[in-house]
């Protein structure tokens, strides 16, 4: 694909995604300088034209989350300015995604007011990658696309070919996305009932369906402190399970998380790219980082030729 009018931007999030996704469309990552003032400001300038230009800012706001926010907003506000066409914030991870409902006294809806943000900042349309809840597209009042890792990740699982495999789907709120894999994989489903007890902390209380002498598969949208795929993956194994494989879209990993998973008894755990992995992430033999650059550079070129993708919603 070559084409004068489409520009690809990175900031300084995932910036080897960036850069893969641009190999699969054949066109350059466009440039622009993002520095830092001594006392920790963000300065960036675009260094090329974008008059007129179609342009896609590539940059999920994993860690560090309010810096990696930062940057995306000021190039999209710098992109404004210099006159773009249009502008599409592309985050292969949308932070603060996980309070997206009041459900306490005294809360706020992050995920709304950084889709308000995200407009105001002079975004024209966003393309994401498995949102921590759908519902949040209805945050914005400009198109929205929302892809799936899935097609990603069954390919690799079905080349595993797992035997006596079980989906499992971690919590309840999950049931819809463990369906969709199970469904692909022809393989039964089954839920587990936990308990949330506090922020990062869960207690496994049931296990709904058969696993005992079966495989399992936990999928998730997010491993973040791993507490709840440890722990899901402990009452899989004590109610029979004879091994538990684990998939997740994004490697958030904070914290003891990879340690955490190293200590387990996951087999593997399969995670996108959405995020870069850490030193000590990519160095555990547990976690396997498979790419999702093809994914969001055929969404790209559709959005940029202005045909459906609607084949890619899975």
């Amino acid at each position: 694909m070559k084409n004068d009018r489409l520009k690809v931007f990175t900031g300084n999030a995932n910036a080897d995604l960036a850069t893969e996704i641009c190999q699969h469309l054949n066109v350059p990552l466009a440039r622009a300088s993002v520095r830092h003032f001594s006392d920790g400001e963000i300065y960036l300038q675009i260094l090329e034209n974008v008059r007129g230009k179609d342009v896609f800012v590539v940059q999920p706001t994993c860690t560090p989350v309010d810096r990696n926010l930062m940057e995306l907003l000021l190039m999209m506000d710098a992109l404004s300015r210099a006159s773009a066409k249009r502008i599409t914030a592309v985050l292969p991870y949308y932070g603060y995604a996980r309070q997206d409902r009041k459900d306490k006294p005294r809360v706020p809806i992050s995920a709304k007011l950084v889709a308000s943000v995200l407009v105001t900042a002079g975004a024209n349309r966003v393309l994401t990658l498995d949102l921590h809840a759908a519902q949040i597209q209805g945050f914005f009042d400009i198109p929205v696309d929302h892809l799936y890792a899935t097609p990603v990740m069954i390919e690799y699982f079905k080349n595993l070919e797992l035997p006596k495999l079980t989906v499992v789907s971690p919590d309840a709120g999950g049931v819809e996305r463990a369906r969709a894999f199970a469904k692909r994989l022809r393989a039964p489903l089954a839920i587990i009932d936990k308990r949330r007890d506090d922020v990062n902390v869960t207690e496994v209380m049931h296990i709904i369906g058969r696993v005992r002498e079966r495989t399992c598969l936990i999928i998730d949208d997010i491993v973040d402190t791993a507490g709840t795929l440890v722990k899901a993956a402990e009452a899989l194994l004590d109610h029979g399970a004879v091994a538990v494989f684990a998939c997740a879209t994004h490697p958030v990993l904070s914290g003891q998380a990879v340690e955490k998973i190293t200590a387990s008894q996951i087999k593997e755990l399969v995670v996108s790219n959405s995020i870069p992995l850490s030193c000590e992430a990519r160095q555990s033999g547990r976690i396997r980082q498979l790419s999702v650059a093809s994914l969001l550079a055929g969404a790209i070129q559709s959005i940029h030729e202005e045909t459906s993708i609607s084949r890619m919603f899975v």
